[in-house]
């Protein structure tokens, strides 16, 4: 399993609008890519406006390829991108230890 790192920051006093926004996303769009696996959303305590977006995928390939050219990245980013107020960090993690 890969785990996709998403950290970004959304304009100021759009945390409802955009909680729901992420939501209705990953449950419209997301659910059905292929290889994804499941996802979490965090907000930062000290910052409201910064968000994490974990999401886990089978392969790299099912996020850079199958998912990225597909015309679901652009309905995702339509979605969510408008609260965006910088583009966001995207990297990709795989599991080398975890409790039992």
């Amino acid at each position: 399993m890969i785990l996709e790192l998403a950290d970004f920051s959304i304009q100021p006093g759009q945390n409802a609008a955009f909680e729901e926004a992420i939501q209705r996303g990953l449950k419209t769009v997301m659910t059905h890519v292929k290889g994804f696996e499941g996802f979490k959303v965090n907000r930062c305590l000290e910052n409201p406006q910064r968000y994490v977006l974990q999401i886990f995928w089978t392969t790299l390939e099912d996020h850079t390829v199958s998912f990225r050219e597909s015309p679901a990245f652009a309905e995702w980013r339509a979605i969510v991108g408008p609260f965006f107020a910088s583009p966001p960090v995207v990297e990709h993690f795989e599991l080398v230890a975890k409790s039992a």
